[in-house]
């Protein structure tokens, strides 16, 4: 019984300061915008913040490189 007098005041608490938290954070525009952010990602509007060095793309795909790799890392005369 003695335990319940020390939880009910703290969950009290702890359930106060959610209702505060999530109070605030519609206040401020948290909950807006669900969906933006998701469909945002799939823009390739980005390009500019891109330096010009990086964006240099090599003749090879990428797999071909790849294979060159692996190639490279066999030693002859294993099987």
């Amino acid at each position: 019984m003695e335990i319940v007098m020390l939880l009910v005041p703290i969950m009290l608490v702890l359930v106060t300061m959610g209702i505060l938290l999530f109070s605030w954070a519609v206040k401020n525009g948290q909950y807006d915008d669900l969906e933006g952010p998701a469909h945002r990602i799939l823009y390739d509007d980005d390009n500019d913040l891109i330096p010009e060095e990086a964006r240099i793309v090599t003749s090879e795909p990428a797999d071909t490189q790849a294979n060159k790799q692996d190639d490279s890392e066999d030693t002859p005369g294993r099987s």
